[in-house]
Parts: C-alpha cells; sequence; structure tokens
C-alpha cells in the first residue's frame, strides 16, 4: 500500500489516531440511537403476586362423600389423586374414627396402612 507511511512509529502513530476516530464516532451511534428510541413514561409498580397457579393448602387427609360416581364415603391422603377436587380435609385424628366407623379407605393410597400406626 503506497499511501501509508514506510516506519514503524508513523504507522503506530496513525493506527493510534484511527482507533481513538472509531470509538468517537461509535460512541456518537450510540447516542443518536438512544436519542431515537421512544421515551418512556414510569409505571407505577404493578400488585405484586406470587407466580404460578393458585394452589390449594395441603392437606393431610380428607373425605370423600358418597354421591355420584362415588358409591360410598372414602377417607384419603391428601396427595391422593383418586380423592379428586371433592376432598373434604380432616385431622388423622378423625380420618381414624372414621375408619373405625366403617368408612372405606381409598384402594389407591391405603389411607389405612398409615393411620392404622401406632
Amino acid at each position: 500500500m503506497g499511501d501509508l507511511p514506510p516506519d514503524l512509529d508513523r504507522l503506530r502513530t496513525l493506527e493510534t489516531w484511527l482507533t481513538l476516530s472509531l470509538k468517537r464516532v461509535r460512541e456518537e451511534i450510540a447516542a443518536v440511537e438512544r436519542k431515537a428510541q421512544p421515551q418512556r413514561t414510569p409505571q407505577p409498580p404493578a400488585a405484586v403476586r406470587p407466580a404460578g397457579p393458585r394452589r390449594t393448602p395441603k392437606i393431610d387427609w380428607g373425605i370423600t362423600s358418597a354421591g355420584i360416581g362415588a358409591p360410598a364415603a372414602e377417607i384419603h391422603r391428601g396427595d391422593c389423586f383418586a380423592g379428586g377436587k371433592a376432598l373434604q380435609p380432616l385431622s388423622a385424628e378423625r380420618a381414624r374414627a372414621e375408619l373405625a366407623d366403617g368408612v372405606q379407605a381409598c384402594e389407591v393410597c391405603r389411607p389405612d396402612n398409615v393411620l392404622s400406626r401406632p
């Protein structure tokens, strides 16, 4: 390239000048881009809600009533899928009493195996 200086000192000086010029050009581009962006007005913070779907409180034991599709009441563990959404919460003592009175235990979660332990 015939248009550049032949010695190292002047080539390094030219390199420094070009680097500084490129930096200034990039800063100017960033400033123009910031001005071109639409100005946003601050929004008041939204009400904070917990993320995810609402969950019903975890229960340890429950009972389903006899009705359509359920020939008799049943005792279930709180995490049993077979209890469905109609599971009414019970204490462990009340669940034991219901089982002692003849209410059926769910054949899926088998709460009688856990509740009959001392």
